[in-house]
């Protein structure tokens, strides 16, 4: 059924100012098209809504007990287009996405800040996952848009370089190799560690990057977030292999963080999309403000 909302409104804007000529004064139309959106409206309806002498305009007894439902068609229909246009300038929205951790632990919060202040009504789900579960979402549409570990991703996703995230060695300051800045990936194979898990994306990476079975590396426990094998060195359980990200500034006093060499390894992250996904404008200003972060840094800028 065809709703008209143009005879609706007028007959709210006569029922409400006593006249035709005061209701199209209201609406900022001729007195004409006042009439004719009201005889519509009536036609359509079967039934007459006001009753009009040479004098005075009422309402009939029919349009007398429509008049509220006619009101609260009209206050719902300007509320829903209201919230319509102010998503449409992202300042109203519900945005979901979807990271790995490590991203949550030093990337994101400072954009999540300065997005908040933005969009103050906005809302945000976080997914923190493995970065094939981050595809997953992705490519099944649980959320707009992800970030994590570049790869071999499928080709209905389109993925854009962040930032690079070296591996590093984590230790207490109470054990051996606290004092060192730098250690070769051999020079650890005296030391129990603890490693990423197989279902982990950074164990995969690793284990291309690194010959293993050379090395002789001591792998004592397999973790497949990086914040347990963080809380582990803590607890001075062992060392442990992670990304940068992975340790937040000043959380653990108490850990060291020495670089890795011979060879260096590193991962990239990347900010992850669907090639025909068209973004809510919510979404899309997130993802703008997360790509031009991810530039800054690349600059050296904060």
């Amino acid at each position: 059924m065809k709703i008209d909302i143009l005879g609706i409104q007028a007959f709210v804007a006569i029922a409400e100012r006593g006249s035709f000529q005061a209701a199209a004064d209201h609406l900022s139309v001729t007195q004409t098209a006042i009439t004719q959106r009201l005889r519509k409206l009536e036609e359509f309806l079967g039934v007459a809504l006001v009753e009009r002498t040479t004098r005075s305009v009422g309402l009939s007894t029919i349009g007398q007990n429509f008049l509220p439902q006619a009101r609260r068609q009209l206050i719902e229909l300007t509320d829903a287009l209201l919230e319509i246009r102010e998503s449409g300038k992202a300042e109203r929205g519900d945005v979901s996405i979807a990271c790995v951790p490590t991203a949550g632990v030093q990337f994101l919060p400072k954009i999540m800040r300065a997005y908040s202040a933005r969009y103050p009504q906005n809302r945000i789900k976080i997914l923190d996952h493995s970065t094939s579960a981050v595809t997953d979402a992705v490519l099944h549409r649980e959320v707009e848009f992800g970030i994590g570990m570049s790869g071999s991703h499928p080709p209905e996703l389109s993925s854009v370089p962040l930032l690079e995230d070296k591996y590093v060695l984590i230790c207490h300051q109470s054990h051996p190799l606290a004092k060192r800045r730098r250690i070769a990936w051999r020079q650890l194979k005296e030391f129990p560690l603890i490693f990423a898990g197989q279902v982990n994306g950074n164990r995969d990476l690793l284990d291309m990057a690194l010959d293993k079975s050379a090395l002789g590396l001591q792998t004592f426990y397999e973790v497949q977030r990086s914040s347990t094998a963080v809380g582990l060195v803590a607890q001075q359980v062992a060392a442990a292999i992670v990304p940068r990200l992975a340790v937040q500034a000043g959380a653990y006093p108490d850990i060291r963080i020495v670089e890795l060499i011979d060879p260096v390894v590193s991962r990239t992250l990347v900010l992850m999309a669907r090639k025909t996904a068209h973004l809510s404008p919510a979404a899309q200003a997130l993802y703008n403000m997360i790509k031009a972060q991810a530039s800054r840094k690349q600059n050296g800028q904060a």
